[in-house]
């Protein structure tokens, strides 16, 4: 998988740009704000049809422009394929793969298996239960569509019941038949998204610890579990068993919809007891297993990312990381810098091509 060139026409900063890449390693150089992020956004954009760093899409549109238009052309499998991403103000986005527009979003994911690592991945970490639940969706969904129809249709289900719990206290009423078909609906639904996110991090687990040990050079004891109500009781039981206290809530408590990772360093969190340094490993080892695994099931290598990953990673773990990429498992990869003298005599030492863009 390999994105040859891109051209941004009012994304973000950028009025009017085209990148040339190299097929390995390509990096954008610069001061802070001049956009490099928002390089590696657009690539991410074409990948997801959508903003890592921002979900409001209008406002990725440039300030002084009405519309925005990101488009790629990619090689996969030994085939041209020419992604297209545009939106313009009080319409919807549209997502095109040579030049035939999707019906469905959800239709797109995976397509361009992409990883991307960033200190907005900090987010994983600081950030509530729901963060950690989107990033294993958004793994599991690259590789399996079955699972993202029965994501959506979860969430769906879970809206709607959770509308009739609000009217059920609006209007003092209960309707316990109406409410069973929706519990039933989140049970079928919900039964399969847990079975599958218990068996991605099964094989997950293992990969990711690999992964640390490599960066940290197993100087730390870290792990991560899946918690769920599901590994006690079935769904449909847990729903009857806490109508009440749903209907005190007007929303619906348990689920996988509350499902958790727990982050452990030395088995305590790693939230609270881990170094940034540490911190920063942990999420570039969660990454690269995330990019294992999705080369793994799809037999294709993603497209990597790295977003200022060498801030606050001391030589060391500098080195160990860009030993691990300088691999022919690793396909193209993308870095943003502050320093681009930095950047050339790390990436010089992996004996691999690259292009530097300067913005």
């Amino acid at each position: 998988m390999n994105l040859n060139t891109l051209s941004l026409v009012n994304y973000k900063n950028f009025e009017s740009q085209v990148f040339d890449f190299d097929v390995k390693i390509n990096c954008f150089v610069g001061a802070n704000g001049i956009g490099k992020t928002n390089a590696l956004d657009a690539i991410y954009h074409l990948a997801f049809g959508k903003s890592y760093f921002n979900p409001i899409a209008v406002q990725n549109i440039n300030h002084n422009a009405e519309f925005f238009v990101v488009d790629g052309n990619f090689t996969k499998n030994d085939r041209d394929e020419k992604i297209i991403v545009s939106l313009k103000r009080g319409q919807k986005k549209v997502i095109k793969r040579n030049s035939k527009a999707y019906e469905k979003f959800s239709e797109h994911i995976g397509f361009i298996p992409l990883v991307i690592i960033s200190p907005a991945d900090r987010d994983l970490i600081i950030e509530g239960s729901d963060t950690r639940r989107k990033f294993i969706d958004s793994v599991i969904s690259q590789s399996d569509k079955t699972y993202l129809t029965e994501l959506i249709s979860y969430n769906k289900v879970l809206a709607q019941r959770n509308a009739l719990l609000k009217y059920f206290a609006l209007n003092n009423t209960f309707n316990a038949d109406t409410l069973a078909i929706y519990n039933d609906q989140l049970h079928t639904f919900g039964s399969e998204i847990f079975k599958k996110r218990d068996a991605f991090l099964k094989t997950f687990i293992p990969i990711f610890k690999s992964r640390y040990e490599a960066i940290s050079q197993s100087k730390e004891a870290i792990n991560l579990t899946y918690k769920s109500d599901l590994f006690d009781t079935e769904l449909k039981e847990l729903l009857n068993r806490n109508i009440n206290k749903d209907k005190g809530l007007q929303y619906t408590s348990v689920g996988t919809h509350k499902d958790d990772l727990v982050f452990l360093i030395d088995e305590f969190p790693i939230k609270k007891f881990g170094s940034q340094g540490q911190q920063k490993s942990f999420l570039i080892a969660l990454k690269l297993a995330q990019f294992d695994f999705i080369k793994q099931q799809s037999g294709v290598a993603p497209i990597l990312l790295l977003d200022d990953i060498f801030d606050k990673l001391d030589e060391n773990r500098v080195a160990q990381i860009m030993n691990l990429v300088d691999d022919e498992h690793f396909g193209q990869i993308f870095i943003s810098d502050t320093h681009a003298e930095r950047t050339e005599d790390v990436i010089k030492q992996t004996h691999q091509s690259y292009k530097i863009f300067k913005l």
